[in-house]
């Protein structure tokens, strides 16, 4: 063994674990054995060992039997216990250097791998726990077989489960080369006999018998020329790993398998066939046959795009967990983060659960998971479907659906289970903990958590945290790190002053941006900015050993984090007059200490510069965090607190009164000016009210706290004030009726790319202008923070308004010909949206596009030219809502910057954290995981927007 290369440990390494009998062996314990052990090969009637010999060397079987016999009774020949297959291991006795319990005999030829004591012994201290599952016994099977039985006799429950790995192969749920239902569906069915006909009919060379291993494959196709050829045919596939989700879907179906059902779906040259064409004759489909499936194939496409994602998170959780890799892992992650059962778990162990999940899958409703009273051996989490909680002498209790899990209390206390469950749906799918890897998950994350207590109580959560970190050579090694997952808030603000402000402090961790994102939630500015002084105040003292050089050290933390603020809360930084107060005080702190510290001069340097707002600030701090380079674009027009705007206000007789309020005005202020000014009664203020009216005659009442009243109205919404008893007589004014008249002729003048382009350079502007914050204060509740949110709400309004306008403008086109071309046009415009990655504006479009006042719209439908209908299908795949909107989040992976967020589903995101976990744990500690969830959903929104500035004008018209 010492003298094998690290490259020749590799080919042993890349042959053992694809020998199937190796399958249950942990992939650590493969790659030991490839260094201690020796391969053997051993004719038939070979005897290993006998009873009472003293062991020398340990076995596994790669191939072949052996018999495990003892000797008879009357001491005349052998006794046959059982027969070990491949995949069997034993020998253990060396560990203890005791007789062998029994004599193995080869009973065909087998090839072994041979370790000799010395080297077992040190295989058993690395990995006890991998090798306890796959030793077989001897001692065990020995010791309770009674003499006088017969072998046949012989309680099968003592035999090794070599046969685990027939098992898992024959288990559709455990084995992603099969299907997991009994019939296709008619859909996926369908689909495998468009594209059979189009690859006959187009390519029928792909189809045909092939020779391997000496070995005839009929009618099969190879599986890399069936992904060439299907990204070909439609430009809705645009990668080879689309492609493989979107064939993974037919063979999980049954419509496809591999030849020999040992692989799923994989882009390699492996030879798989449509489903039937073993045993029949391939004929070239007729021409109406060729024409009706060349016409179905870009809606067959289509389809299997929409299928295709949740094909390949089902293979993946039917993988052996020992083959799902890092890419693997990271698709389960996403997934259960939108799973509401599991809103409430950290996020390592959502990460250890990856590992371990198991696909489960029943085809027929009414099938008994588990009785009231069974021994609780899994946790289970609905993926698709139903089931219904029955408690004995109650009935029906409950139904479970898709997010919903069952089955955790009896895992929890070891007792039984308290109900039956019954499926309720055909084709219901699980995912499914067994019961030692969910007391194992709690029992590690209570292992890697570190609480720190101060006089008596817990200050500080911190957990480790496996993160991947770039080598020198390019490569990713794991490493762990602590993460802070609740804490008071000054302890939190002391440790990321201590760990997060230092010389080596990493690249990509975003612990201290998490916090410099959403203290607004939970600490307020005062209190770190008194925190803040504070600490640079804080004297040495000598008596504990303190030194100068460590009060420098603090004071330079200090200002470092103030930098990370200013640039984290950009112009919102100045908005709250405490912050001038505190930089004065710390300015000329740092003034008295330059006589001591001379090596705060460029502190003090860039603290002005920050006071005075000087232009020069940027260059100077992005020199010094060369992390946080962006690009420089326009500067948005934003909306800030002080600012004024105007805005009518109307009474029940639409007479009105003009105002000019600044933004953030209460509603309980512009009541009581509006009120003077129109002349209403004021001996009784507090029954006047502040009401949105829209154009259908909907009333939306308005609190006296509320802020930025006037960018917060709807569409054609108008703002009255009426007393309470009177608000039933407000009725919308003329001018909100529907418009008689498009602008259908101003739009023939633009084209579709210039438009496109028009609306996206506005949104750029819009969505540039909303801060981090705005939010939060949406999603937490605004009148918490007292903070307005107008442009947030500007960016919204601007969602509506070309949802409506392409509602509007299509309606009112008075020709059926005309219509046809404004309906292709604004699907046009969609399409370049898209591709200028304004997601907001391409929702906006195709939501007009659907709605019912346009869809109804048949006539108009119909005269489309088919490639704009198939566009238009499309783009409706990436509106898809199920499975929490997955193909529109997997496209959005794959974008680059600039991008326009789709808002809406942001903060139904941002909604979803918020209400699915508590901002405040026990003690008051702060729930600091939940905002690392709320900054990585939200993200860094100017981040979205790097390189904005060079988006190249459209060169011609469309």
């Amino acid at each position: 063994p010492i003298d094998r290369t690290s490259d020749d440990l590799d080919i042993i390494f890349s042959k053992l674990k694809d020998i199937k009998a190796f399958e249950k062996f942990h992939p650590l314990l493969i790659q030991q054995l490839c260094y201690y052990s020796y391969f053997e090969n051993l004719e038939k009637g070979v005897t290993l060992f006998r009873t009472g010999d003293l062991g020398a060397n340990w076995f596994a079987i790669l191939s072949g039997n052996v018999d495990v016999c003892v000797p008879s009774e009357n001491g005349k020949g052998h006794t046959l216990i059982c027969s070990l297959e491949a995949g069997a291991a034993f020998g253990e006795s060396i560990l203890y250097d005791t007789p062998r319990n029994a004599t193995i005999i080869t009973s065909s030829s087998v090839m072994l791998l041979r370790v000799e004591q010395k080297d077992f012994k040190i295989l058993w201290e690395r990995n006890k726990q991998y090798l306890h599952g796959v030793i077989t016994s001897l001692s065990q099977l020995t010791n309770t077989l009674d003499p006088k039985r017969r072998a046949s006799e012989f309680d099968p429950s003592l035999i090794p489960q070599v046969a685990t790995n027939k098992l898992l192969k024959d288990d559709p749920t455990r084995n992603p080369a099969l299907p997991i239902v009994p019939n296709t569906s008619v859909r996926i069915q369908h689909a495998a006999y468009v594209l059979r006909t189009c690859i006959l009919s187009k390519a029928p060379q792909m189809i045909r018998d092939r020779k391997y291993h000496l070995k005839i494959h009929r009618s099969c196709l190879v599986a890399s020329e069936m992904v060439d050829w299907l990204i070909h045919q439609s430009p809705i596939v645009h990668s080879r790993s689309q492609a493989v989700d979107m064939w993974q879907a037919l063979l999980e179906e049954g419509a496809i398998a591999h030849v020999s059902q040992e692989h799923y779906f994989k882009d390699k040259y492996l030879f798989y066939r449509f489903s039937g064409d073993e045993d029949r004759t391939l004929i070239r489909p007729s021409n109406v046959e060729q024409n009706q499936c060349e016409q179905q194939l870009a809606d067959v496409i289509l389809t299997l795009a929409q299928v295709g994602p949740d094909a390949m998170l089902r293979m993946i959780l039917r993988k052996p967990r020992h083959q799902r890799t890092i890419d693997d892992l990271e698709i389960i992650y996403d997934q259960l983060l939108h799973v509401k059962a599991l809103s409430h778990l950290s996020s390592l162990v959502k990460r250890e659960l990856a590992g371990v999940l198991i696909f489960e899958a029943h085809p027929f409703k009414g099938k008994v998971l588990f009785t009231q009273g069974d021994q609780g051996k899994f946790w289970y989490i609905i993926l698709k479907g139903s089931v219904q909680c029955i408690v004995y002498g109650k009935g029906i209790v409950e139904t479970f659906h898709q997010g919903d899990d069952f089955g955790k209390l009896s895992l929890v206390n070891n007792s039984p289970r308290i109900a039956t469950i019954v499926l309720n749906e055909d084709n219901t799918h699980f995912l499914r903990v067994d019961k030692d890897d969910f007391n194992r998950i709690l029992r590690d994350v209570e292992a890697n958590t570190v609480k720190l207590r101060e006089f008596g109580k817990d200050v500080l959560l911190l957990e480790k945290v496996p993160i991947n970190v770039k080598t020198a050579h390019g490569t990713y090694q794991v490493c762990y790190k602590y993460f802070v997952m609740s804490g008071i808030v000054e302890k939190m603000l002391e440790y990321f002053l201590e760990t997060y402000l230092c010389v080596n402090y990493e690249e990509g961790d975003t612990s201290l941006d998490d916090f410099l994102s959403t203290y607004v939630i939970f600490m307020p500015i005062y209190q770190i900015c008194t925190r803040l002084l504070s600490i640079y105040k804080a004297k040495p003292q000598q008596r504990f050993g303190e030194n100068i050089g460590l009060a420098l050290q603090e004071k330079v933390k200090v200002i470092r984090f103030i930098l990370e603020w200013y640039d984290a809360s950009r112009e919102t930084f100045f908005e709250d007059p405490k912050i001038n107060i505190f930089l004065d005080e710390l300015y000329d702190l740092i003034l008295v200490d330059m006589k001591i510290y001379p090596q705060l001069k460029e502190e003090i340097t860039l603290i002005k510069s920050i006071i005075e707002n000087d232009t020069e600030y940027k260059d100077i701090h992005l020199r010094k965090l060369p992390w946080k380079q962006r690009n420089n674009i326009d500067k948005p027009n934003i909306i800030r607190q002080s600012d004024e705007v105007i805005f009518k206000v109307y009474c029940a007789d639409h007479t009105y009164t003009t105002m000019k309020m600044r933004v953030d005005t209460p509603a309980a202020k512009i009541i009581r000016v509006a009120a003077d000014k129109l002349g209403l009664r004021s001996d009784q203020p507090d029954d006047l009210k502040l009401c949105e009216v829209k154009s259908t005659g909907e009333r939306i009442l308005y609190k006296e706290t509320d802020l930025s009243i006037s960018y917060g109205l709807s569409l054609n919404g108008r703002l009255f004030l009426a007393p309470s008893d009177h608000l039933d007589a407000l009725v919308p004014l003329p001018e909100q009726s529907s418009f008689s008249r498009g602008t259908w002729q101003k739009l023939e003048m633009f084209g579709s790319k210039e438009l496109a382009y028009a609306i996206t350079m506005h949104d750029y502007q819009l969505f540039m202008a909303i801060n981090q914050y705005e939010l939060l204060y949406q999603v937490f509740g605004r009148y918490k923070f007292g903070k307005i949110t107008a442009n947030l709400d500007r960016f919204m309004r601007r969602f509506n308004e070309i949802q409506y306008w392409v509602v509007t403008e299509i309606c009112l086109t008075p020709t059926s010909g005309k219509r046809v071309q404004l309906l292709r046009k604004f699907i046009k415009i969609a399409s370049y949206c898209k591709e200028f990655r304004n997601l907001n504006a391409f929702f906006a479009i195709m939501m007009g596009l659907s709605n019912i006042a346009v869809s109804r719209l048949s006539l108009t439908w119909e005269r489309l030219p088919s490639k704009i209908k198939r566009m238009f299908s499309e783009f409706e795949t990436l509106m898809d809502p199920s499975r929490n909107h997955r193909i529109y989040r997997s496209t959005l992976t794959k974008l680059t910057p600039p991008i326009i967020l789709f808002m809406p589903l942001l903060i139904k995101d941002l909604t979803f954290i918020h209400e699915g976990s508590k901002t405040y744990l026990n003690e008051g500690l702060v729930n600091f995981e939940k905002m690392s969830n709320n900054q990585k959903s939200q993200g860094d929104i100017s981040g979205e927007l790097d390189g904005c500035g060079t988006m190249a004008t459209p060169s011609d018209r469309t």
